[in-house]
């Protein structure tokens, strides 16, 4: 009888409370004993064969619900069945159904105890035989002296040759075992699964709490990018940029010679035909925009100071640069020159002046075609650049003036761009304002 029948047949006859664990064996009442760990013949869709153990706790505690039942096979370190087999192996193992297509026909390996002798393994046609030289009988009472002597020489040399291969019932009768049979059957009385699969999702003594917190972390700081540059509008101007430049917008110098300024000019303000309009910066170097840099912060929104890019371009001064917002909405990109030579203009080339740098000095605008700094930032855009931690004091000539002062960091470079769309802003609102003037 093997042991998927046996408990069936308990089963089927209500005697389930007559099967009772002994050290690592299942004692069937008097009838049959198993090992815990012995393999049945039932094959799980998993793929696995169900050990007695598994299947008694089951059938034991197949009333519960299947979460309750994985629960406590996991408190008891016993492998639970799973929910697809858990229909049909009570169905099978209640007498509802004669067979199953997942009972596997297994070689006959009769189990090993050392308590008692199964059906299985000793049968009662393996006795002594005379006339079978392959076995030894035991020593009888009427035998000599000499006699006992040679068959005590030759149980013990038995023993030392052949004792893998023969068992010993509890009557001391010798009977052949099959070297594969004993061996197997050894294995399979201590073997014990380790894990399944329901114990390694469990993950006993693992903490992923720090992991959720990292986690969280990291999309708390991705969402503060993303608002800040939402903020500051560098995703839409940064994707606009990448159409402008892909259109072949601009020669090296950033913008494109040949389309004319979009601004109209009337009876001395700007006008179609005058040519690109100019914005002036300071020659001295204790300004923040100079015309060495002036190119980086508006076109790239970087801020770099002075003399890091006088060593870049090696002492080379240019007398004009070119700048375009790159990252504009509009198709049309207006150019636009930048001066630091106000002495050189010729006074047609006032009329395209709209926008300075100022130094915060009065002697800035010396020799300037206009009669005061009211009138200059009436006619001319004014921006001051200056730190956020600067002093009040240095700023305290341009708070009189009609001038936007910008402050920018000295470190946090990521803030440049929030600056330079500010100045952009405010320069494309003004050339607005005049050609609607």
């Amino acid at each position: 009888m093997d042991p998927l029948s046996a408990l069936r047949d308990f089963t089927i006859a209500g005697e389930l409370d007559k099967i009772v664990r002994v050290g690592d064996d299942f004692r069937f009442g008097t009838d049959y004993t198993f090992p815990c760990s012995m393999a049945t013949a039932y094959k799980a869709k998993q793929g696995q064969l169900y050990t007695l153990e598994t299947l008694i706790h089951f059938i034991k505690n197949h009333h519960l619900k299947h979460s309750d039942y994985i629960r406590i096979a996991g408190a008891h370190k016993i492998t639970a069945v799973t929910l697809p087999d858990r229909k049909s192996l009570l169905d099978y193992l209640l007498g509802k159904v004669s067979s199953t297509d997942a009972i596997q026909l297994l070689p006959q390996n009769p189990p090993f105890t050392a308590t008692t002798a199964t059906r299985t393994l000793f049968n009662d046609d393996d006795e002594y035989r005379p006339d079978d030289p392959g076995l030894i009988a035991p020593p009888t009472t009427t035998a000599t002296a000499d006699n006992r002597m040679d068959i005590d020489n030759e149980d013990r040399q038995f023993q030392d040759n052949d004792v893998l291969n023969h068992q010993h019932s509890s009557d001391g009768r010798v009977i052949r075992v099959s070297e594969d049979t004993h061996y197997m059957s050894m294995l399979r009385a201590v073997e014990k699964p380790l894990k399944d699969r329901e114990s390694m999702l469990e993950s006993r003594h693992r903490d992923f709490y720090s992991v959720l917190v990292a986690a969280t972390k990291r999309d708390e700081e991705r969402r503060r990018i993303e608002s800040q540059q939402r903020k500051d509008g560098l995703v839409a101007k940064n994707r606009l940029l990448m159409r402008t430049d892909e259109r072949g917008y601009g020669d090296e110098l950033g913008y494109d010679m040949t389309p004319k300024s979009k601004m109209h000019l009337k009876g001395g303000k700007m006008g179609e035909g005058l040519g690109v309009p100019i914005i002036l910066v300071p020659s001295a170097f204790q300004t923040l925009i100079t015309i060495y840099n002036v190119k980086d912060f508006l076109e790239n929104g970087v801020f770099i100071p002075t003399d890091v890019k006088v060593k870049e371009m090696k002492g080379l001064k240019p007398d004009c640069v070119t700048v375009q917002k790159k990252f504009s909405r509009d198709r049309v990109v207006t150019a636009y020159e930048v001066r630091d030579k106000p002495s050189a203009l010729k006074p047609e080339d006032w009329d395209r002046v709209v926008a300075v740098f100022v130094l915060g000095k009065e002697w800035q605008f010396k020799d300037w075609p206009y009669k005061d700094h009211v009138e200059i930032f009436n006619k001319i855009l004014g921006f001051y650049m200056r730190f956020e931690d600067d002093s009040v004091e240095s700023a305290k000539n341009v708070k009189q003036w009609n001038v936007k002062i910008i402050s920018i960091s000295k470190n946090k470079r990521h803030q440049d761009r929030a600056a330079a769309l500010d100045v952009w802003d405010r320069l494309e609102e003004f050339m607005r304002s005049r050609s609607h003037g």
